[in-house]
């Protein structure tokens, strides 16, 4: 039957919390929100309060500030209260808030390029601090370890599937990377113990992603989930889940573009990760595929 993992991890560190809270406001209740936008926007007001105070405070219950606790990944209000006063400490030391830097039609490109690299900053340090690297480190060693690897994605995390893939053939691992879902299904079926099947979905829900995922793990294969909602659907067949953070979607920035920058980050720390377990085998097949595009890098002669 399907599991889900993830019981005995331990609860993410204060500067962790409000990338979860972002990450998983989507997918939770309207009074659960409210409650996390609360701890997120105020952490050291909330830290002094009682899960009785903060209900209050937020209009809720108990119950519902113990299951917005255990969503954001501690196991009770107790343990979210010390991330409040790490995260308010934190904050207090010179860590900067962040702040939404929305972009509009009318922006100098000046501006854009600024907003836009704010954003991939925090996207990246958000991934960076909600990242489990016990899971990340289960996944580097089954990839290390694969007979083969199959990539999923659609759209623009196809692209990232794709990236994936031809790192890890550069340092001689078999890897294809899927975009057609019948061909990924196709290719899931002959996937067994040893093998490793990846699935890329910023969403968690994407069918045709979760399709081969769930044949690969019906056939024994080490399943990874590499998702923005580790809530999701996908979550269900995936023996390994690794949380994405994004920004804050907006009309001239699509979840797909800001999405894109923490699945890259994410991949290049399993290909890294795998790279350190393989150095033997993977440093001569390294500087071997360099060698063999080196002449094409070469200036041309003129003549």
């Amino acid at each position: 039957a399907p599991h889900r993992p993830g019981a005995g991890t331990p609860a993410p560190a204060p500067a962790a919390l409000t990338a979860k809270v972002r990450t998983l406001a989507p997918s939770m209740t309207r009074s659960m929100q409210r409650v996390a936008e609360a701890v997120a926007g105020d952490p050291a007001g909330c830290a002094a309060l009682t899960v009785t105070g903060l209900a209050e405070l937020t209009g809720t219950s108990e119950a519902t500030v113990v299951r917005t606790a255990r969503l954001l990944g501690y196991p009770g209000y107790r343990d979210l209260r010390l991330a409040l006063a790490g995260l308010a400490a934190q904050q207090e030391s010179g860590r900067a808030p962040w702040v939404t830097a929305d972009i509009a039609v009318d922006d100098p490109i000046a501006d854009v390029v600024a907003k836009l690299a704010f954003d991939e900053q925090q996207t990246l340090a958000d991934t960076a601090a909600g990242l489990d690297t016990v899971q990340l480190g289960a996944a580097v060693t089954a990839l290390a370890t694969a007979r083969r690897t199959d990539v999923y994605g659609i759209g623009a995390s196809g692209l990232v599937a794709q990236d994936l893939a031809q790192k890890l053939l550069r340092i001689g691992l078999v890897a294809h990377a899927h975009h057609d879902p019948h061909l990924a299904v196709t290719g899931a079926v002959q996937l067994r113990a040893g093998d490793v099947a990846i699935a890329i979905t910023h969403s968690g829900s994407t069918s045709d992603v979760i399709e081969p995922l769930r044949v690969a793990f019906d056939h024994g294969a080490t399943t990874i989930a590499v998702t923005g909602r580790p809530d999701g659907p996908v979550s269900q067949y995936a023996d390994h889940v690794l949380t994405t953070s994004t920004a804050r979607e907006s009309e001239l920035r699509p979840a797909a573009m800001s999405s894109r920058t923490s699945q890259l980050l994410v991949i290049d720390c399993l290909f890294t990760g795998v790279t350190q377990r393989t150095y033997e085998t993977a440093a001569p097949a390294l500087a071997a595929s360099y060698e063999a595009l080196a002449h094409r890098r070469a200036p041309r002669d003129p003549r």
